[in-house]
C-alpha cells in the first residue's frame, strides 16, 4: 500500500545522500531507517551492529544448505 507522508526537506535530503551511498532509493532508505528504529525500540539491549546484521540477513537468500561443524 502506498501512502503519502509529509517529511522535512532536511530529512529527505539526508535520506537521498545516505541512500545513494548504500544504493537505496529514497523510499527504501526511509524504510530502512524505520526498520532500524522499530527494532531498536523493541530491543533496546541489542547493539546497532547486531540490528544491522539482522536487517542484512533478511535481504539475503540462501544459496546452499548451511552445515554446522560437528
Amino acid at each position: 500500500m502506498t501512502v503519502n507522508v509529509k517529511l522535512s526537506e532536511a530529512l529527505v535530503a539526508e535520506a537521498k545522500r545516505v541512500g545513494s551511498v548504500s544504493h537505496r532509493s529514497l523510499p527504501k532508505q526511509i524504510e530502512y531507517w524505520s526498520q532500524l528504529g522499530k527494532i531498536s525500540e523493541e530491543n533496546p539491549d541489542l547493539p546497532f551492529s547486531v540490528i544491522k546484521d539482522i536487517l542484512t540477513s533478511r535481504t539475503e537468500t540462501a544459496t546452499e544448505e548451511y552445515v554446522f561443524d560437528e
